[in-house]
């Protein structure tokens, strides 16, 4: 079992999983020590690690990075957790995992984590409520902060409609149908797409597109400057809660067209959506007509730089207070 009479004084030792991430760098409070390793996926999510270490750490923050275990995985790791007493806190990003086949291993390891945390923190109102109708947990509503800032002297083009695909999977089961139907918004907005791809995947170009396609490769490295060179970004992904690229079109001045399932209008108010969620599928037409009715109105200015300054400083207060508090039931 951890010990309690670490001099008060001391930094609180947290453990976050991941260990670095740009909304964990974004949330996490000056005044805590991280405790490493960096390694993915985290050697804290071995009930055995966890058990050897726990009087190495004060907290442990888990958002995400643990899709991989299984279902009696996770359950053992949680036992793991209230057998050191090492408190638990987790954010719920995600209600449905799009990179999980199905949502019954992920609605397992939430009911896990839920029944086990703390402190329950996920980031829109709507996701709070699910939260509590699902699983019977109340969350701490904590907005999304910044992740990025503004590529400097890099202008939007009007009319540039954007459509970021990976691999064809459960989230995105008809990359083609997204392609047509954003193409055909974009013309009817007079406008163009921008495909971006992932490394090795195949581009789903209509025939006929013309001039008015085109297809370029996703750069990890140059993602914040491709999303502020578009009029409208579209949001793919049938299943999901809350999106990190909604909050750098935010950042950078991008209008969202984004899907009708999870939370996103919850994330930004000024967010334009269309029919594709997993009970309804993926409703063509309604694209279409989102984006042409995102390109009629002019690209929103730049989040205020001082007001998300301010909002990451207060959701860092929230996270030192929710630590501060969980260490302080336990002594």
């Amino acid at each position: 079992m951890r010990s309690d009479d670490a001099p008060a004084s001391r930094r609180l030792r947290v453990v976050t999983v991941p260990h670095t991430d740009p909304y964990v760098d974004a949330v996490l409070p000056a005044g805590v020590e991280r405790v490493g390793p960096a390694h993915v996926p985290s050697p804290w999510l071995d009930p055995a690690y966890l058990s050897a270490h726990a009087d190495d750490v004060d907290v442990v923050h888990l958002h995400t990075g643990y899709g991989h275990l299984p279902e009696d995985e996770m359950v053992s790791w949680t036992e793991a957790v209230r057998r050191t007493g090492v408190p638990l806190v987790t954010t719920v990003h995600q209600l449905r995992d799009p990179a999980q086949p199905s949502a019954r291993r992920h609605d397992a390891h939430l009911a896990a984590l839920l029944a086990t945390a703390e402190v329950v923190l996920t980031l829109t109102p709507g996701a709070a409520e699910e939260i509590t109708e699902r699983f019977g947990r109340t969350a701490i509503v904590v907005a999304h902060p910044s992740v990025a800032t503004p590529v400097p002297d890099l202008g939007a083009e009007r009319g540039l409609v954007g459509l970021a695909l990976g691999a064809p999977g459960p989230a995105v089961p008809d990359p083609a149908g997204l392609v047509r139907a954003a193409l055909s918004g974009a013309v009817n907005g007079g406008g163009r797409l921008r495909v971006f791809l992932d490394d090795g995947v195949e581009p789903p170009v209509p025939i006929g597109a013309g001039d008015r396609l085109e297809v370029l490769p996703r750069k990890a490295d140059g993602w914040v400057g491709q999303l502020q060179e578009l009029h409208v970004a579209v949001l793919p992904e049938r299943c999901g809660t809350h999106s990190r690229d909604l909050e750098i079109c935010r950042d950078v001045g991008t209008r969202v067209v984004a899907p009708t399932c999870g939370w996103f209008a919850d994330q930004w108010a000024d967010v334009v959506t269309y029919g594709n969620d997993e009970e309804r599928g993926f409703d063509p037409v309604s694209l279409d007509a989102a984006v042409a009715a995102a390109l009629t109105r002019p690209a929103p200015r730049p989040a205020d730089r001082a007001w998300r300054a301010e909002q990451r400083a207060a959701v860092q207060a929230v996270h030192e207070q929710v630590y501060t508090q969980v260490v302080a039931d336990r002594a």
